[in-house]
């Protein structure tokens, strides 16, 4: 089973802009959504493409969903052109648009999401950890934990965008 271990802070600043290592712009449409009205287990499954300028990858994702740092995680890469008809033809609008950034602070990686669109100005840094008890170097540039915040997952983005918080 895939496990994802992972934190969510906001950003204080743009220091972090000095340590970008490589940067994409990521498309994301979800095919379903949690419903809080619907008891037992639930899974946000979603499309996404991403990589470098003239060589996009294609993935299809499914995570748990469940509040918290620990959730279930499966991806596959999956055909660009596959991709492409699922966000035309079969995921809610509106859909995710922004440019992740990566940058290294320590031994950590850290993957920080500009927003546009309907989430224009919203600017999350996420790391991945290997358990949930992990240290590691906090950034200057970070701010607020929102891990347990679900208005910050990208599914519930869609749903009530930040531009109308």
């Amino acid at each position: 089973m895939g496990i994802e271990i992972e934190r969510k802070l906001l950003i204080k600043n743009d220091s972090w802009r000095d340590s970008v290592a490589r940067s994409e712009r990521i498309t994301q449409g979800y095919l379903n959504q949690y419903d809080p009205a619907i008891e037992g287990p639930q899974s946000s499954v979603r499309v996404r493409i991403g990589g470098e300028i003239g060589q996009p990858k294609a993935w299809l994702n499914i995570k748990s969903a469940t509040l918290g740092i620990e959730r279930q995680e499966y991806e596959s890469q999956i055909p660009v052109a596959d991709a492409e008809v699922m966000l035309a033809t079969l995921c809610k609008r509106p859909q995710i648009d922004k440019t992740r950034h990566y940058v290294t602070v320590g031994q950590h990686l850290w993957e920080i999401d500009e927003f546009h669109g309907d989430n224009q100005g919203l600017i999350v840094a996420e790391i991945e950890l290997g358990s949930a008890d992990e240290s590691f170097e906090m950034p200057s540039w970070a701010g607020e934990d929102v891990s347990t915040d679900p208005r910050y997952y990208n599914s519930e983005l869609i749903k009530h965008p930040y531009t109308a918080w």
